[in-house]
Order: structure tokens, then sequence, then C-alpha cells
């Protein structure tokens, strides 16, 4: 079945089994925290999204990897991140038009599993990427590059980082 379902297993150091976010108003990282954190574990959750096999896997690889490059710090947290719409510009699309955009829009709640896994961080999270030309967007890999963008919004909404500078070691090129 191609659409994901509400919980996902995932590998056991990347992700596990999704538990559903609180909810809430947006709600900074405390700056100590913001300042000393480590993501140890990344759980997904999604509603109905049309996406490929593999998606929650290299989804919470590209996010853990941004966040490893953002949040260095010593202090563990785990991040549970609800997938609200993802949207991946279509390969006839790219192949007729030459653009298009891939979005993707989701919940991030930062958790302290030292406190009983208190939410301590929430940032709703929606970037839009450019699918680039015809021969990218026929070859890439959609959800890497979506799923790279939004790590590192997400890095920047809530350690005010940006993990990584344009080059081609950055997929998404910014």
């Amino acid at each position: 079945m191609r659409p994901l379902f509400a919980a996902l297993l995932l590998s056991a150091s990347v992700a596990a089994c999704a538990p559903v976010i609180e909810g809430g108003a947006p709600m900074a990282l405390p700056s100590g925290v913001m300042e000393t954190a480590r993501v140890n574990t990344v759980y997904m959750s999604t509603g109905w999204i049309e996406s490929e096999d593999d998606f929650s896997g290299t989804f919470t690889d590209e996010v853990l990897q941004e966040l490893s490059q953002c949040a260095w710090g010593t202090y563990p947290l785990d991040a549970r991140i609800h997938v609200e719409d993802l949207q991946r510009a279509g390969r006839l699309e790219m192949l007729v038009n030459g653009h298009g955009q891939h979005t993707l829009t989701g919940t991030v709640e930062f958790t302290d599993p030292a406190r009983g896994n208190t939410v301590v961080g929430r940032y709703p999270i929606r970037v839009a990427v450019d699918a680039g030309d015809r021969v990218t967007g026929l070859l890439a890999d959609r959800q890497m590059v979506v799923s790279e963008a939004f790590g590192r919004a997400l890095c920047d909404a809530a350690f005010a980082r940006n993990p990584r500078r344009p080059g081609p070691w950055n997929a998404t090129g910014e």
C-alpha cells in the first residue's frame, strides 16, 4: 500500500513506533535547552499521504541528519513529527513543464525523556522546494530533497542554525 498509516514502525535508533503528537500552540525551546540539546530519536506519524513506500525511512534519516548538524549538545531530546501534507512535483509534470515544486507540512514536538516525555518545544513547519529543471525533476529523489529541506527549516526554527551552507553537499542547493 502506498499511503502511510498513522503509526509507522521504523528502525530502532532513528525512529520507533510513532506516538501521536499532543498538539497545541507553537512553543519555543527554552534557551538553555536550545543551546545544549541533542536529538536522539525521531518519531514520525502521518495521516493519509501519497508517497513512496520508503518515505518514512527517508524522512526520518534526513531530518535526523540535519538535526545532528544543528543540535550537537549533550542534553538528550526526542522529536515527534506529524506529517500533515506531502506534495511532490510529478515526473510527467517536470518533463512537460520543466518546473515544479515539492511541499511538506508538519508539526514537530521536542520531548524531554528525562522529564516523562514532557513537550518542551513545538514548531509548525512548512517547506516548499523548487523541483529543479527537467533532468533534475525526472531523476532526483524527490522525497529526500523535501525531507532535507524540512530538517533544515526545523533547525532554523528551533535552534536558529542552518546546518548546511549552499553547495553540492546540500540536496536542495540552498
